[in-house]
């Protein structure tokens, strides 16, 4: 099994353990690994009851994630986001759609999901768009995708294309 060091902890105010299902239910290759509970050390630090969720561990299409119950402290903002690069069109639906579901569309294929989480859904080939050196074709495809929510990736491959 694949094993790195460094995975992401979402911090949540008393939503990780439906936060984690409702991701595990969205991705490919994905499953909840364990729960942990908060007990009476620390209590009058973290100030929640025992046995209420602490974290729950899981993973995404093999990506390693931390949920916490944290608190009402912090709040998630587009500051930091998850990226999911899709090959198809029906992939960005899917994602799009699934993860938006209560959430808030933004632009250039960005959402919100219900829970705050910010989500980037876009093709596989961006970074060859964008990074690949014609500057020409990287700008036609900003063009194209500024105006857009979820993206559309004929029309981006289009723009690249310069038809």
């Amino acid at each position: 099994m694949w094993k790195t060091r460094i995975y992401p902890c979402l911090w949540f105010d008393g939503q990780a353990e439906a936060a984690a299902a409702f991701y595990v239910g969205i991705f490919p290759n994905s499953k909840l690994l364990g729960t942990a509970r908060y007990g009476e050390a620390g209590r009058e630090v973290h100030g929640h009851a025992p046995g209420t969720v602490l974290t729950v561990e899981f993973e995404l299409d093999g990506l390693r994630f931390t949920a916490l119950n944290g608190g009402p402290q912090f709040q998630f903002n587009e500051a930091v986001s998850l990226q999911i690069d899709c090959d198809t069109q029906a992939e960005i639906d899917h994602y799009w759609d699934a993860l938006g579901a209560g959430g808030a569309p933004q632009s250039c294929g960005w959402l919100r999901d219900r829970y705050g989480v910010t989500w980037q859904v876009v093709p596989s080939a961006m970074v060859q768009w964008l990074c690949g050196g014609d500057a020409a074709a990287a700008e036609r495809v900003m063009a194209a995708l500024m105006p857009m929510k979820k993206l559309d990736l004929a029309a981006l491959q289009r723009a690249y294309d310069g038809r």
